[in-house]
């Protein structure tokens, strides 16, 4: 346990900070993955509706600082990629 005011201070920011990360972790692994399974399943159209809400998405969480900018950059990037080339795999 802590044995300062300032070091229990640092143990309750860490906790809280800890689950929110977990929350947004978890929110961008699944929109992810929902993106995917509908590039899997060469549905173009639902592929881009996702697509629309990953982008949205990312963006507000490097405003927020969940995300950095190039990451952000980055992963949407690749998801772009796989929904463009949706009809070219086949």
């Amino acid at each position: 346990m802590a044995n300062h005011k300032s070091a229990a201070k640092r143990a309750r920011q860490t906790i809280k900070r800890t689950e929110r990360n977990r929350f947004y972790k978890t929110r961008i692994k699944n929109m992810t993955r929902a993106l995917h399974e509908a590039v899997e399943a060469g549905d173009a159209e639902k592929a881009a509706e996702a697509f629309k809400v990953v982008n949205k998405n990312f963006h507000s969480y490097v405003n927020k600082g969940i995300l950095k900018k190039k990451t952000a950059a980055r992963k949407v990037s690749r998801l772009s990629k796989l929904v463009s080339n949706i009809g070219k795999a086949a």
